[in-house]
């Protein structure tokens, strides 16, 4: 599959008191781990939706930077699906340690060209591990100029424009949307292999900046 793919990891994290990305995961951070699934998936080119200063070079991705910050995850989905070459594009949030390559080619098959697909949960879409054609831009586009912020807005609105289908998360499949969002979200060192650990990280990105 033609596929790009963002992972958003540019969030302010005030509940978690810093920053996720660089939490602990299996040994690797959250953002790697986000990054490695979109690979396995088979992603062309990944870009990662940052933090300006932060250093993403280990990553070896593309850097986009908000066009109008303050719009939180919108912003990067706006400007993943600006940039992308390929007709699709894989939305993935970077606290998501459960997510897995499973899930996410089982979401694949529901696209096709023109059509991405939204997970829905208990009733509630997704928006931020979903796949969305090129041509969302201008939806996400348009709830910018309007100042409008929500990520799950957007997703109703692509579902509305029929550019993407529902795909209803089994149970099983649920633990792939428990997120990090607090130090109590994240397990104790003991018993778990996740581990709330800050890998190390530099100043100024060095990979290029879309």
């Amino acid at each position: 599959m033609d596929l790009s793919a963002v992972i958003l990891a540019g969030g302010e994290s005030r509940r978690m008191g810093r920053d996720k990305a660089w939490l602990e995961a299996d040994g690797q951070s959250l953002l790697a781990g986000a990054v490695a699934k979109a690979r396995e998936l088979g992603a062309e080119e990944i870009f990662i939706s940052g933090r300006e200063g932060e250093d993403y070079s280990a990553l070896h991705c593309p850097v986009l930077l908000d066009l109008e910050p303050g719009f939180g995850p919108l912003g990067g989905i706006e400007r993943g699906l600006r940039a992308a070459a390929s007709p699709l594009l894989l939305v993935l949030a970077v606290d998501l340690p459960h997510m897995t390559t499973v899930f996410l080619r089982q979401l694949a098959a529901r696209c096709d060209v023109l059509t991405g697909a939204v997970p829905k949960l208990n009733g509630e879409l997704e928006p931020l591990a979903a796949i969305y054609p090129k041509r969302c831009h201008v939806i996400a586009s348009d709830f910018i100029t309007q100042s409008r912020h929500a990520a799950r807005d957007f997703a109703e609105a692509c579902l509305r424009e029929k550019a993407v289908r529902t795909f209803p998360v089994a149970s099983t499949d649920a633990p792939c949307f428990d997120n990090w969002n607090t130090p109590a979200d994240v397990p104790a060192r003991s018993g778990s292999s996740m581990n709330l650990v800050v890998t190390s990280r530099g100043g100024a990105a060095t990979m290029p900046t879309v």
